[in-house]
């Protein structure tokens, strides 16, 4: 009996040990998960079918970044809604880092406005990790349109009626149609909604309309061959790829400006030890003169930020201008 009883008591001193162990072991796990980050492939979702910008983007970084991360990166499309059906899954996912987003202003601080009610907030429910690279958009017109810049372009709007195509409502070249009307006051612009860059650039090119505004790598192959003409770039300077087209900001719209950015977010809540090993990861594969060529090529301006708060702040400032450009203009997915 005694024997036994001493047999209980240690076994219990054991137990309570061990249970003491557990205890101060489990603050450090989440921390080691972290640590351990990433153990198993990580899914960076798009939000637009294959070949277009943001797909293309995608699969240009996904292999140089599964190779500094250690994981394969698997891009999964998943389009609609000009990207926020991706954007709201993302936003939904688990924070662990596993489910990533790559997108672009179009999906993420535009279309969102344009919605009675907003799907999510870029400011809350998603973590801005960092960006890849920008492009403008581009001011083009085709064959109906017989204008030698984009002075006499703006002029001409003012005396009639000048049709501008964009890959369909909710897109930054939309809105960035919208900014053009607001910023010229008094032109004659009415735009014209296609499903899709393909059909728009193809009823420019074919004189159905009379111009087109859509990111540069949608129409630069079309520019260089002469079959389009570029009016003007929306960056602040002009590109170094296409260096003969002056700024908007060069001919009369000194504040005129609107980009296209491709960022890459996680879920919100995402720890921030994930955060900078994703950012960090990043920023390694943008500065590969390899990835920066890649970029440059499909007409995409490589650039990291220093920071994931400095993207943040960007993001939140670009979500700030393009929700009151879109209540100014009245404009709506429909």
């Amino acid at each position: 009996v005694r024997i036994a009883g001493r047999i209980r008591r240690k076994a219990m001193t054991v137990a309570a040990i061990a249970s003491l162990a557990a205890a101060a072991m489990a603050p450090a796990a989440p921390a080691f998960a972290q640590d351990a980050f990433p153990s198993k492939p990580i899914r960076l979702i798009v939000g637009y079918p294959p070949g277009g910008s943001n797909d293309i983007v995608a699969r240009i970084v996904a292999v140089p970044l599964s190779q500094i991360l250690g994981q394969q990166v698997i891009v999964e499309n998943k389009p609609g809604a000009s990207g926020v059906i991706a954007s709201t899954h993302v936003s939904k996912a688990d924070p662990d880092g596993y489910n990533l987003l790559l997108s672009s202003a179009s999906a993420l601080v535009i279309a969102p406005h344009l919605m009675p009610k907003k799907p999510f907030d870029v400011t809350k429910d998603l973590v801005s990790i960092g960006t890849l690279g920008w492009t403008p958009e581009t001011i083009v017109t085709g064959p109906s349109l017989n204008v030698k810049d984009f002075r006499e372009f703006m002029e001409l709007a003012k005396t009639r009626e000048i049709t501008i195509s964009s890959s369909g409502n909710g897109g930054l070249p939309h809105l960035t149609i919208e900014l053009l009307k607001q910023a010229a006051g008094g032109s004659k612009i009415m735009h014209v909604p296609y499903k899709g860059a393909g059909p728009a650039v193809s009823d420019t090119l074919a004189g159905h309309v009379d111009a087109v505004t859509m990111d540069l790598p949608a129409v630069i192959s079309f520019v260089r061959e002469g079959k389009l003409k570029a009016m003007a770039v929306t960056s602040d300077k002009r590109i170094d790829f296409l260096p003969e087209v002056p700024t908007a900001r060069e001919q009369g719209l000194p504040s005129f400006s609107s980009v296209n950015w491709f960022g890459v977010f996680a879920p919100g809540g995402t720890p921030d030890a994930v955060v900078a090993k994703i950012h960090a990861a990043m920023n390694q594969l943008v500065q590969d003169p390899k990835i920066k060529e890649q970029l440059t090529r499909v007409a995409v301006v490589p650039q990291s930020s220093a920071t994931s708060k400095e993207f943040a702040d960007f993001v939140a400032q670009e979500n700030l201008r393009w929700a009151d450009v879109a209540k100014k203009s009245g404009a709506t997915m429909d």
